[in-house]
């Protein structure tokens, strides 16, 4: 699991560094403007890196089933060689993917408005100002969202299917319990960050709709990776134990 938690938070990091750093230049500066390679570049490595999250969830909903499904076989199935073989196929999948979409957007025409109304370049306000037929590049984002959304969502849903009815198999309620713990982390990130990527994709357009796409976009740009390591980092019990103690000194500190 940390081995997967890892590389989750290197993927948090990278995830931020694309697009935050230009937005934080434009509030700073006010020039808001950004050149078509800079911004097909911002995009490529913010698509890639949200398909490798996407990925890694999936494989982490995986390595819950086998902890929960099979303990004992568990260090036998998650051996490190096929945990690193997983691991590299989520960040290959990620930047090929990526790639055959830029491909795709950078053949998008481009004869009116630039103005982008959103806080990095995304492939949905590109397409937004286009001004060409753009037929074939939404049934190729189509394509994509079955791809790269249903078929991993599909994968967890199995994984934790098989998960619940182990767990509503086990006599004991505490054995319930410490099972059903193991998940809570993961499956409170798979909600923040499905539910923000579906709103932001899904919901049709209206009068607000740039709005709530800006909105959306903070949500599962900044505050998503920002909550993962404390959704993680509480479930742990060093963590707990040890900020336990700084509050309790921190309590002690005025009396003395």
């Amino acid at each position: 699991m940390y081995f997967f938690l890892r590389n989750l938070s290197f993927v948090d990091v990278l995830y931020i560094s694309v697009a935050l750093p230009k937005l934080m230049d434009i509030i700073l500066t006010g020039n808001n403007r950004v050149s078509f390679t800079a911004c097909f570049t911002q995009m490529y490595f913010f698509a890639a890196f949200a398909c490798t999250e996407i990925w890694l969830l999936t494989m982490m909903s995986y390595d819950r089933y086998a902890a929960i499904c099979f303990p004992l076989h568990y260090v036998l199935i998650m051996k490190k060689g096929k945990c690193s073989l997983l691991v590299a196929g989520c960040w290959l999948s990620g930047f090929c993917n990526s790639l055959f979409v830029t491909i795709f957007a950078s053949r998008l025409v481009f004869c009116g408005s630039t103005d982008i109304k959103q806080i990095f370049c995304d492939i949905k306000t590109l397409t937004k100002i286009s001004c060409g037929d753009i037929y074939e590049f939404q049934t190729m984002i189509l394509v994509e969202a079955l791809f790269m959304g249903l078929c991993p969502f599909i994968l967890i849903l199995m994984s934790y299917s098989k998960i619940l009815a182990n767990i509503l198999g086990l006599n004991s309620i505490g054995q319930r319990k410490k099972a059903f713990s193991t998940c809570t982390s993961h499956l409170t990130i798979l909600l923040i960050f499905y539910g923000t990527l579906l709103c932001m994709y899904m919901i049709p357009s209206s009068d607000h709709s740039e709005e709530l796409d800006q909105i959306f976009s903070v949500l599962y740009l900044a505050v998503t990776p920002t909550l993962n390591p404390l959704i993680y980092s509480l479930r742990n019990t060093e963590v707990k134990n040890a900020l336990c103690n700084i509050l309790h000194i921190s309590q002690k500190l005025p009396k003395t």
